[in-house]
């Protein structure tokens, strides 16, 4: 598919070139020709004009001593008899040539043309009673575009050359977030599958012991039991796989208001102490007073919850658990939850985010999915917030900054 794609980005973008230099050296050679044929019939018509002689050498010569096409005349009298007037270059003595030249220069009917069969250009004009035609020469004008024309085959030539180099290095690049989403999505499924696959695992092999005559009532009542537990992971997963979609299509649709981001933070932590006294943990907080954010209360409040929990169940019990919350002065305020436990490194500490990312793969048997900071990160960046992770000689810290009321 990612081939496909560049592909396609490489056809598009010479496409557009084709275009562009057809239409940039269209216009050269058109405005080139149009101005050489402007010149070309000035200056014949201004020689017209000139005192007619016979047979003058009348090769021209601009003011800054530049040659111009060399012409000649023909005068038709009234009888019809032709009187020519040239420069030497021309045999101007063939009268049977002179007289086909005249001829097809008069049955074009046009005011001024060109005779390819003679590389001429000629131009009528009336003077008194008598209708002169003026021929000039074009083989230089042809030479000239010819000389243009395959200027600008060789530079479009070399621009193909380098705009396709270019189109490539541009395909790679900007086919590289697809590639990494590609991945990333293959990388999802691959992880949900493998979480699902545990409790599915668990509850049909329980189920085919429920049908087994050969295990009793309470053997059956420990199947059953951990039937209900599997659905429960299994459906814990599926909720937080759903949750994780809607943000990702932004159809979550979070009513903003304007929330005690102190008290809400206070109120998360009291249902947590019961929990770390358990567990012979302690938890200690420092929340500063009369912060107000604009958000969304239940999602705010699952951020706490989702650190708090993560707290819980990789921080040891020989130090408490911190939190704080305090206003950073600079219409933001920083919400911190730190605590003891195995160091994460920095590359942990930029991936923990990533959904079903285990800084320790070992830990499997805490009914984490890998998709608590995962949810965390979502929410926070939908409120235009921003979390990350810092270890430190084995204090875990995570940090949510967001914007104050």
């Amino acid at each position: 598919m990612l081939r496909k794609l560049k592909i396609k980005f490489i056809i598009i973008i010479m496409t557009v070139v084709t275009v562009l230099f057809a239409g940039v050296f269209g216009f050269v050679l058109h405005t080139t020709k149009q101005n050489i044929e402007k010149e070309s019939l000035k200056m014949m018509q201004s020689a017209a004009f000139k005192p007619f002689k016979p047979n003058p050498d009348m090769s021209e010569h601009d003011k800054r001593g530049n040659m111009k096409s060399p012409f000649f005349t023909v005068q038709i009298g009234a009888d019809g008899e032709l009187i020519v007037s040239g420069n030497s270059l021309y045999d101007i003595t063939d009268d049977e040539l002179i007289k086909d030249i005249a001829d097809k220069a008069l049955s074009d009917g046009k005011q001024n043309g060109v005779i390819f069969d003679y590389n001429l250009r000629y131009c009528k004009v009336r003077q008194d009673k008598n209708e002169i035609l003026v021929f000039g020469d074009i083989s230089s004008e042809r030479a000239m575009l010819d000389e243009l024309i395959r200027n600008c085959i060789l530079i479009g030539i070399v621009g193909y050359v380098i705009f396709f180099a270019i189109s490539i290095i541009l395909a790679e690049w900007v086919t590289r977030p697809v590639e990494k989403a590609w991945d990333e999505q293959k990388q999802f499924i691959a992880d949900a599958s493998h979480e699902l696959k545990t409790p599915l695992t668990v509850i049909m092999t329980n189920a085919e012991m429920l049908t087994d005559n050969g295990y009793n009532e309470n053997e059956k009542d420990n199947f059953t039991k951990n039937i209900l537990i599997s659905s429960k992971r299994m459906r814990g997963l599926v909720e937080n796989l759903l949750e994780l979609a809607r943000m990702d299509s932004g159809f979550s649709d979070l009513a903003h208001e304007k929330l005690d981001y102190s008290r809400l933070v206070n109120d998360s932590i009291l249902p947590f102490e019961p929990i770390f006294y358990e567990n012979n943990m302690e938890i200690m907080f420092d929340i500063e007073d009369n912060i107000y954010v604009r958000g969304n209360k239940s999602k705010l409040t699952q951020v706490v919850n989702i650190l708090l929990d993560n707290a819980l169940k990789y921080s040891d019990n020989t130090s408490p658990i911190k939190v704080l919350l305090k206003s950073t002065g600079t219409s933001h305020c920083l919400l911190s939850v730190s605590g003891k436990g195995d160091s994460i490194s920095k590359e942990d500490c930029k991936n923990i985010f990533k959904r079903f990312y285990r800084a320790d793969k070992s830990r499997t048997d805490n009914h984490s999915y890998g998709l608590g900071l995962s949810i965390a990160y979502s929410i926070i960046k939908e409120h235009n917030g921003r979390i990350w992770a810092e270890s430190e000689n084995g204090l875990n810290t995570f940090f949510v900054l967001i914007s104050t009321e």
